[in-house]
Parts: C-alpha cells; sequence; structure tokens
C-alpha cells in the first residue's frame, strides 16, 4: 500500500526543490513558503487525485482529533441514508466510487457502513493520548486505500445533506451563510439533486473541490479550514479561511494550496507560535 499522505519534509527545502527559477510565479512562490515556515516547520505531500482536498481536510482533522464531534454522535447519524433517500427520490442517483450503476437500496446500505466507519475511526483516533501513536494509527488509515475511499464517500454524502438542510433553510426563510447562496446560484448546481449530479458524483472522479465547496465542507464537518493560498501571496486572500465568518467553538485545521486544486499540509507549528 502507498501511503496518501507522503512522511513530513523541511517546507523551505520542499520549495526549493519544487520552485527554483525566477520567474514572478517562481519567487511568489518562494515568498508564500517561507511565510508559511514563520509558522510550521515541515510539509506532508497529499497524493494527487480528486480527492485531495477531502484527505488533506480529515487527515488534518483526524491527526490532532481528541474527541468525537457533536454531529457524529447524534442517535439517527446513521439512520441519513436511508432518512434521506425516503424523502428524495433522487438520491438514489448517487454514485458510489467503482461502483456506477448501482440500485440505491443497496447503496443506501453501503453509506450507512460508510458512516458507521467514519465514526468508528474518528472515535478510536481521538481516543489515542500520545500525539506520535496517534499520528502513527492516521498514517495507517491513510495506506488502507478501502477505508480511505469509503470515508471520503461519507464525507460527500455528509456534505449532500448539509447542503439539502441549507437549501430548505433558505426557502423556509431561515438564515443561512452567504456561502450557502453562492452554493446555489450556480447554472450547475441550483438545487442539491443538481448539486448531486454534477459536482459531488464528480469528486473523486473527474473533478475536486471548487472554492464554495469547500465552505460546504467546512459547514460539514463544523471544522474552520485555514489554506495558506500561495499564489495570492501579497493579497488579502493569501490566508483564507472556509467559512470566512467561523464559530469561535470550531477546531481549525490547515492546509496548503499553490494553485486551489490540489491541497498539502504544513505540519510542526514552531515552538515559538505555539505558546
Amino acid at each position: 500500500y502507498k501511503l496518501s499522505v507522503a512522511p513530513e519534509m523541511d517546507i523551505i527545502e520542499y520549495c526549493r526543490k519544487e520552485w527554483r527559477g525566477n520567474t514572478p510565479v517562481a519567487k511568489r512562490m518562494r515568498k508564500g513558503y517561507e511565510a508559511v515556515a514563520q509558522k510550521f516547520t515541515s510539509i506532508r505531500r497529499v497524493r494527487g487525485d480528486n480527492y485531495c482536498a477531502l484527505r488533506a481536510t480529515l487527515f488534518q482533522a483526524l491527526s490532532q482529533a481528541t474527541q468525537l464531534p457533536s454531529w457524529l454522535q447524534s442517535e439517527d447519524f446513521t439512520m441519513l441514508p436511508e432518512n434521506l433517500v425516503r424523502k428524495h427520490n433522487w438520491i438514489k442517483q448517487w454514485q458510489l466510487k467503482q461502483k456506477l450503476g448501482r440500485k440505491m437500496g443497496e447503496i443506501s446500505d453501503e453509506i450507512k457502513e460508510y458512516l458507521m466507519l467514519l465514526r468508528k475511526k474518528w472515535k478510536n483516533i481521538s481516543e489515542i493520548k500520545g500525539p506520535t501513536e496517534k499520528q502513527e494509527a492516521c498514517d495507517k488509515l491513510f495506506k488502507n486505500e478501502e477505508e480511505e475511499y469509503s470515508l471520503y464517500e461519507a464525507l460527500k454524502f455528509l456534505m449532500l445533506n448539509t447542503a439539502i438542510e441549507l437549501y430548505n433553510d433558505d426557502k423556509n426563510g431561515r438564515r443561512v451563510p452567504v456561502f450557502s447562496w453562492l452554493l446555489f446560484a450556480r447554472d450547475t448546481s441550483s438545487n442539491p439533486c443538481q448539486l448531486m449530479c454534477n459536482h459531488l458524483n464528480h469528486i473523486g472522479h473527474s473533478g475536486g473541490l471548487e472554492q464554495v465547496e469547500m465552505f460546504l465542507l467546512a459547514y460539514t464537518l463544523q471544522y474552520t479550514i485555514q489554506v495558506y493560498r500561495l499564489y495570492k501571496y501579497s493579497t488579502d486572500e493569501f490566508i483564507t479561511l472556509y467559512p470566512n465568518d467561523p464559530e469561535e467553538s470550531w477546531p481549525v485545521v490547515t492546509l496548503i494550496t499553490e494553485d486551489d486544486r490540489h491541497y498539502n499540509i504544513p505540519v510542526r507549528m514552531c515552538e515559538e507560535t505555539m505558546l
């Protein structure tokens, strides 16, 4: 099995290897990496398929998990697929990785298994006290392709559920975050069914997460995703938060991107910034 998240490497060394030239882009990237290196000493490369935003976020969340999030604790959490399919027949068009054309009856059971796996892994890893042991458990999980991809299916399904809730809240006149309007303002996702067919079904297959879907992921996990967007160095978008007005109680995970398509993860906070 190959590890989906490579071992750590010194951030500045990594940058020197990747960005050697003297083009404006290379200079900007080096400046960006230097700024990240003020806070973190190392970087871990994330496998670059179309799951990399989900992979980087989940890996970071699990690496620092100390408890099970409240949404994973709810009684009816694993009943979600059945309940949603009962209300929305179109969910039968959900496409599981490598299992295209399956009937939703079976898919419903499979997604239930994936949700149970997510809860189990999150619980087990969050109960590990030692940071080294916790890291080893995460590395082990992200070497197991079968389990890893099952977790992404669970996350995608939870994103769909969040999108349905936001859509209904808006229709019923309740306040929704701004990104929710943007999510459903696209021609390709004016409602949750379109979002599923044209976007969520493609994540991991033919496309990754778009900007507005990063907001949806953060909202779903109830985590703030802080991203160093290196190509935006020296603009006010260099460090972008999803969502941009996060709840104070939400934990924060940090990612790095050079282009808003591929994400890597910074690790090991510098001693002085931890105090």
